[in-house]
């Protein structure tokens, strides 16, 4: 047996039963595909329920408030995504009259979808022959071919696209796709892949040649940005102070707390002493307690977060026009940034 009869026998065999494999609806396909991207399967699983249960429809999802979206996609991370679903229902909604599109041509123009999107939805909704390439099938190809060509740069991301499209199935595609990121993403692993039982070993260059765990080649490109969040936790008569963030930076459009960024750890004595807190809030606060520093990892940039519970004279310190009072009762209905999320439910047990 050739390559591909070797996969989809394996993936016919070992597949696992997801939801999404299930139907052929572009709307319910899309979910999945954009609530797993840069995510891991039992990760999303809960998400991707959550979503279709609250909007069983393409028209549901347009209906929907960016805070609605964004509260439920409270510590998926990559909050953007939710953003670009938000307009990408609308547009189908207007453009398309709430039938979500199953062609590539017309699944590739949509906000928030790109190639290996648009080549999922199209495979799987319509069985249209476009090869899907994520880091699982980029893997797959590199060791079994000896592809050294970076995965990441301008000219392998093109070459494992021609790859993945000469490898492709024709009459199977849908199967095909679906097999291809199964295989990488239980059998030909990144790290420890199960070589001993994999059924394609005998014409892997990367087995055969020992340099399984030389490929594939990846750029680093990825630069870690450290930064120093000090947020201020102000409550009265059951309500907290929140800050609606602006659409320009992480998390943005979601609420969080009163906060300064500063461009290394302060000390409470340095923060408190500093024209910034004056600025902010007009006075100098109270301190009522200092909470430990917290680190909060994301893709490119590691917040390292310390919450000060402090008091304020009522009437004598200015609001910003992003600051406004909520009641606790009322917290678990605002999209709050996860690290902020948690400190506030352990604050207030809401």
């Amino acid at each position: 047996m050739n390559f591909t009869d070797n996969l989809l026998q394996w993936y016919n065999k070992n597949r696992r039963d997801l939801p999404w494999r299930n139907t052929t609806d572009p709307y319910i396909i899309w979910l999945s595909e954009i609530i797993l991207q840069q995510t891991r399967v039992d990760q999303g699983m809960p998400y991707f329920y959550r979503f279709a249960e609250a909007y069983p429809t393409v028209t549901a999802f347009a209906a929907a408030t960016e805070d609605e979206i964004l509260k439920l996609w409270q510590g998926l991370g990559y909050y953007s995504r939710g953003r670009n679903m938000l307009k990408t229902a609308r547009i189908v909604q207007e453009k398309f009259n709430g039938n979500f599109p199953h062609r590539y041509d017309d699944l590739i123009a949509l906000k928030g979808i790109g190639e290996y999107t648009a080549a999922a939805i199209s495979s799987f909704a319509a069985n249209q022959a476009k090869a899907v390439v994520d880091g699982n099938v980029s893997r797959v190809i590199a060791r079994y071919l000896g592809i050294s060509e970076p995965i990441n740069s301008t000219a392998g991301k093109k070459l494992f696209q021609q790859l993945a499209n000469e490898l492709l199935n024709q009459q199977l595609p849908a199967m095909h796709n679906q097999a291809m990121m199964e295989f990488g993403a239980l059998q030909c692993r990144p790290k420890n892949p199960d070589c001993g039982i994999c059924p394609v070993k005998a014409g892997c260059y990367a087995y055969q040649n020992n340099q399984v765990n030389q490929l594939p080649v990846k750029l680093k490109t990825v630069k870690i940005k450290n930064r120093y969040f000090n947020y201020f936790l102000i409550s009265s008569n059951d309500e907290v102070l929140l800050n609606k963030r602006g659409d320009n930076d992480i998390w943005a459009n979601m609420y969080d707390l009163p906060m300064i960024e500063t461009n290394e750890l302060w000390s409470p004595e340095q923060l408190f002493s500093s024209p910034d807190i004056v600025s902010l809030f007009g006075i100098i606060p109270q301190i009522i307690e200092i909470y430990p520093v917290q680190k909060h990892i994301l893709t490119h940039q590691h917040i390292h977060a310390r919450f000060y519970h402090i008091c304020l004279e009522q009437n004598k310190f200015k609001l910003k026009s992003t600051f406004f009072f909520a009641e606790v009762k009322n917290l678990n209905s605002f999209a709050l940034p996860k690290i902020i999320f948690l400190f506030l439910n352990k604050f207030f047990k809401f």
